[in-house]
């Protein structure tokens, strides 16, 4: 025998059933994907700068442009030195570096005085004096300070700030 049918129990066939319910699971996993994405995105825009030297590190640390050095170069000078018994000489070429070009102007413009000033100052050296790398770098320090003394009461000193020897020969 076939089991009796009830017509409650079927459904209708236009009716639609319900849809299925998302799993909630799937919903917090995804929000939580997308949380840990933007932690992960903000401490890389903070933190990757400053260990990898980016732009804005780069841009507060750049190092000041060096001024660009002004040298004014004087002709080979060849003084006698004070020997004993024999006759010496000192053969000299240096280049003084100033502050400006203002004292470089000076400096051309009073040449013939500054080059009075190193023959009496050089020739009144021993050799011995000159033959260390200590004794040089004393010498271009006592030129220094002789030829940044002022030329004339009127005139400030000339603003040489180092001298460099590019030739030095005793004989």
């Amino acid at each position: 025998m076939a089991p009796p049918t009830s017509v409650a129990n079927a459904a209708p066939a236009n009716a639609t059933l319900p849809a299925p319910r998302r799993s909630s699971k799937l919903l917090i996993g995804l929000v939580l994907a997308v949380g840990v994405l933007a932690a992960a995105g903000a401490a890389a825009y903070f933190l990757l700068p400053r260990f990898t030297g980016g732009a804005a590190a780069t841009e507060t640390a750049k190092p000041p442009v060096p001024e660009k050095p002004i040298f004014v170069m004087l002709e080979p000078l060849t003084v006698n030195l004070q020997a004993e018994g024999r006759s010496r000489f000192l053969q000299i070429g240096m280049a003084l570096r100033v502050r400006d070009e203002q004292a470089k102007a000076r400096i051309v413009e009073f040449m013939p005085e500054l080059r009075s000033r190193l023959l009496v100052q050089l020739s009144n050296r021993p050799p011995e004096s000159l033959v260390t790398p200590e004794d040089k770098a004393r010498l271009a320090e006592e030129i220094r300070t002789a030829l940044n003394a002022p030329l004339t009461p009127q005139t400030p000193e000339l603003g040489i700030s180092s001298v460099s020897f590019n030739i030095f020969v005793v004989q």
